[in-house]
C-alpha cells in the first residue's frame, strides 16, 4: 500500500512540475526583448511589474538549468536558463563586483548591493548553467564571486542597515546559504577549501543557532551562541528552520554521518511543534519563542515556500531514519498545502494566505516569489520518492 501511494505521489509531483509550474513560468515571466524574468506577475499570469530582482534571476537560471542537466536535456530549457544568463553577465554587477539587487526591465540598476543573497543565487545559477553548456568562463565567474562573499562574510562585510557594535547579532541566513550554496558549487568543481567551510557552517546551525534549552532553531543569536531577550532574539521561523535541516540531511547523508542526520532530525522534530498551527493547520511564518507578540506583522500568515520545503525535509527525513512519524507529517502536510495554495483555474500557486487558509494575495510572483521554492520542492521530491520505492 505504502508503495503505491509513493509511486502515486511520485506521478503528481511529475504532472504538477511539468504540466503546471514550469509551462506557467515558460509562458509568462521570460523577456525575450531584454532578457531576463519577469517575476511580478498576476493571478493569470499577466505582468503587473516589469522591475526584475537579482534573487529570482538567479534561482531561476539555476532551476531551468538544474531540469535540464538531471531530468532532460530539453532544448527550450537550457534556453530559458541562456535569458537569465545573459542579463546578468551584462547588467548584474556594479564596479566592485557585487550585485545589484533590482533592475529595470532593460538592466538599468534600481537597488544597490546590500546584502550577499543577490550573489549566493547567481552563484548557483552559474554554476549549474555552466555544468549545463561546458562554458568554463562561467564556471570560473561563478567561483570568483563565490570567494568574493566568503571573503565579505569573514570581514562582516555584510551591508547591514543596524549598527553592529550596538547589538551583535549573527543570523541564521549567513550560515544556511554558504551551506547549500558551497553544496551546489561542489556539486559542480570541488575544491578542497569546501570542507571546512561547510564544517563551520553546520557548526554555527547546528550548536549555536539550535538550543536544546528551548528546544529551537533560533534565526538570530548573539556570537557567542546566547539568546539575545528581544523578540528578534526570540523569533524562529519554522520554514526557515527546516530548509535548514535539508540541508544538513544532505550533508549527512554524502558523508554518512549519523550523528549530523539525527541532530538534524531532532531540529525538525522541534521544528514542526513549534511552526504547526493546530487550530487551522498550515506552518505559521514567524514565531515567538515565549509566547510574545512577534514584531512581524504576517507571523500568523501561511506562505508557500515554508510548506515546499516541509514537504521535501519530511520526505527526505523518512528515506534517512525509515520512523513513520515523518511519513505520517508528510501526508498531513501533503494534504493542508495542496488543499489550499494551488489555483485550480490559472494554474500555478498562490503564495500568501491568511491563517485559516484563505488567500490574502492572488499574485503569482513578486520581488520574492518566484520559479525557485515549488519547483525545486516537486523535482527533489520526485527524485527522493523514487529512491524511497527502490529502497
Amino acid at each position: 500500500m505504502e508503495e503505491k501511494r509513493q509511486n502515486e505521489l511520485r506521478e503528481f509531483y511529475h504532472r504538477q512540475l511539468l504540466e503546471d509550474i514550469i509551462p506557467f513560468w515558460m509562458e509568462y515571466s521570460l523577456d525575450r526583448q531584454y532578457g531576463g524574468y519577469f517575476t511580478c506577475l498576476d493571478r493569470d499570469g499577466s505582468v503587473y511589474n516589469t522591475d526584475k530582482y537579482a534573487w529570482l534571476q538567479g534561482r531561476q537560471i539555476w532551476m531551468f538549468s538544474k531540469l535540464y542537466n538531471e531530468m532532460e536535456p530539453r532544448p527550450e530549457w537550457l534556453e530559458v536558463a541562456t535569458l537569465g544568463v545573459n542579463f546578468i553577465c551584462e547588467h548584474g554587477f556594479d564596479r566592485r563586483g557585487r550585485m545589484y539587487f533590482a533592475f529595470t526591465r532593460d538592466g538599468r540598476p534600481l537597488y544597490k548591493p546590500w546584502d550577499i543573497f543577490s550573489e549566493t543565487f547567481a552563484i548557483i545559477g552559474l554554476a549549474e548553467y555552466s555544468r549545463a553548456t561546458g562554458d568554463v568562463g562561467i564556471l570560473k565567474r561563478a567561483q570568483k564571486l563565490y570567494w568574493n562573499v566568503i571573503r565579505r562574510v569573514k570581514r562582516g562585510d555584510l551591508s547591514t542597515h543596524t549598527v553592529p557594535k550596538t547589538r551583535e547579532v549573527e543570523t541564521l541566513a549567513i550560515p544556511m546559504i554558504l551551506l547549500v550554496t558551497t553544496q551546489e558549487l561542489e556539486q559542480v568543481s570541488p575544491a578542497p577549501r569546501f570542507s571546512d567551510i561547510i564544517d563551520n557552517c553546520l557548526q554555527k546551525i547546528l550548536y549555536l543557532h539550535a538550543c536544546d534549552e528551548k528546544k529551537a532553531l533560533f534565526e538570530n543569536i548573539a556570537p557567542d551562541g546566547s539568546r539575545l531577550d528581544s523578540p528578534r532574539g526570540r523569533c524562529i521561523s519554522p520554514g526557515h528552520a527546516i530548509e535548514s535541516v535539508w540541508f544538513i540531511l544532505r550533508e549527512g547523508k554524502q558523508r554518512n554521518d549519523r550523528k549530523i542526520i539525527d541532530r538534524a532530525l531532532q531540529i525538525l522534530d522541534w521544528s514542526l511543534e513549534w511552526g504547526w498551527d493546530r487550530e487551522y493547520g498550515g506552518l505559521f511564518y514567524f514565531v515567538d519563542s515565549e509566547g510574545k507578540p512577534p514584531e512581524q506583522l504576517e507571523w500568523d500568515m501561511k506562505l508557500w515556500w515554508p510548506h515546499t520545503e516541509v514537504l521535501y525535509a519530511l520526505l527526505l527525513a523518512y528515506h534517512l531514519s525509515g520512523e513513520k512519524v515523518y511519513w505520517d507529517w508528510y501526508e498531513k502536510v501533503h494534504e493542508w498545502t495542496f488543499n489550499h495554495f494551488p489555483d485550480p483555474q490559472y494554474g500555478e500557486w498562490f503564495g500568501y494566505l491568511h491563517r485559516d487558509g484563505t488567500s490574502a494575495l492572488y499574485l503569482k510572483g513578486s520581488m520574492w516569489k518566484g520559479c525557485f521554492h515549488l519547483p525545486r520542492s516537486l523535482f527533489l521530491g520526485m527524485k527522493i520518492l523514487e529512491k524511497i520505492e527502490k529502497a
